[in-house]
């Protein structure tokens, strides 16, 4: 199974739209991880279209959507925790992970996180974090960024992916 973690979208305060070269890649997936800041319901309706299956949170600039502020989702044998990780980007990755811990299920549960524009991979307390960055390249990123991950029985692969 193969999942896309995309976020922090801010379509369309500071971007117009995801970048064509990654519909593809999220039209295709079993599943889409969405970490917040769509910045519209009309962002949050085309992530809907375009995934299979979508799982997403709410993020601090985004209007009322009905959307969680977290959300637990077993994918291929790994439970993901999707947060978007609010708050100053000093104690990111500590918020994240008690989110984490807070709300898994597993031990070895994954938290899925946004907030930073800032691709991240690491561990921090015992916890994976993932950050796949901006999927559209807003401010303060410096480029357009989402993550596919393969889960079968495990997480085995985690890809970072760049608007070319």
């Amino acid at each position: 199974m193969e999942a896309v973690l995309i976020g922090d979208s801010h379509v369309p305060s500071r971007e117009p739209h995801i970048p064509d070269e990654f519909v593809d890649k999220i039209r295709t997936a079993d599943h889409v991880i969405h970490t917040g800041d769509f910045d519209s319901k009309g962002a949050l309706a085309d992530a809907q279209d375009l995934a299979s299956e979508l799982t997403a949170v709410h993020g601090n600039i985004d209007p009322q959507m009905g959307l969680p502020s977290v959300a637990t989702v077993e994918l291929g044998g790994v439970e993901f925790v999707v947060t978007h990780g609010t708050g100053s980007r000093r104690g990111w990755e500590d918020r994240v992970a008690t989110v984490v811990r807070d709300h898994a299920r597993t031990e070895t549960a994954v938290g899925v996180a946004g907030h930073t524009h800032e691709v991240t991979d690491t561990e921090h307390e015992g916890v994976r974090i993932l950050n796949p960055g901006s999927v559209t390249g807003a401010n303060p990123a410096n480029k357009a960024t989402m993550m596919t991950v393969v889960v079968d029985d495990g997480l085995r692969d985690v890809t970072v992916q760049t608007r070319v």
